[in-house]
């Protein structure tokens, strides 16, 4: 007798991406691009174990550096299950706009985007401690004209007294989006919580809307009454840290 099982097949989930975009420019340099290194590789395994318990999603992972210039770290995006973090180093400038422009190119179906079992829109994580260096405005406005970009959870996490918040603010479209740490504890803390709580709200599936773009109209707003209340709790108070 055939077990009634037998033809039961594993439904395909769709996929989530999640966007580390870091600036690895000279300012970087030494603590804050050493703590970022060993923060993200150690809140990977998390990520992979979300991504495996996830019925709806799995998450794959796109590194794009920049600094004078930007560059892909990863080629495509990568499964969680197979990703290794790979530290980065930190010289030159600040070229967000480049970056910006480097994002919008890939948040495509005929790029990043093109899963054949569907996305999620993205979560994009910018993390930076300076201020732009080039034409932010132009890569930027091109991003803002991206249905994916807009519809991503999308946070910044601004590193030490001179990164320039309203940048940051302009790059997420809502203050309260952006993240401000100056020393490297809290900076370990913000880090994971960023990458943890964005993949767990990114990759659930919403009642809202029918389509890919239209599931996740309200995933931003989830994120950030997260932060807030992480901030209510004290999780990221910094007074008994040394600064940068």
């Amino acid at each position: 007798m055939a077990n009634i099982y037998d033809d039961v097949v594993e439904v395909a989930r769709r996929t989530m991406v999640l966007f580390f975009i870091v600036d690895t420019s000279g300012s970087m340099e030494g603590a804050k691009i050493g703590t970022l290194n060993q923060a993200v590789e150690d809140v990977i395994p998390e990520i992979r174990e979300i991504s495996e318990n996830n019925a709806d999603a799995e998450i794959k992972i796109a590194v794009l550096e920049f600094s004078s210039g930007a560059r892909w770290v990863t080629q495509s995006p990568v499964p969680a299950d197979g990703f290794e973090w790979q530290y980065l180093n930190a010289v030159g400038l600040t070229d967000l706009g480049e970056a910006c422009k480097a994002l919008n190119e890939k948040l495509s179906r005929n790029s990043f985007m093109s899963d054949i079992t569907g996305s999620f829109a993205p979560a994009v994580f910018l993390m930076s401690d300076g201020a732009p260096t080039d034409n932010y405005r132009e890569g930027l406005e091109q991003l803002w004209s991206n249905n994916w970009f807009k519809k991503a959870i999308k946070v910044a996490v601004a590193i030490g007294e001179n990164a320039n918040r309203s940048v940051l603010a302009e790059f997420t479209g809502d203050e309260e989006a952006v993240l401000s740490v100056h020393n490297p504890e809290v900076l370990k803390k913000m880090i994971r919580f960023v990458s943890v709580t964005s993949s767990q709200i990114g990759s659930q599936s919403s009642a809202v809307g029918s389509g890919a773009i239209d599931e996740v109209k309200s995933k931003q707003e989830s994120f950030v009454e997260q932060v807030n209340a992480a901030y209510d709790n004290g999780e990221f108070d910094d007074d008994d840290f040394i600064e940068w």
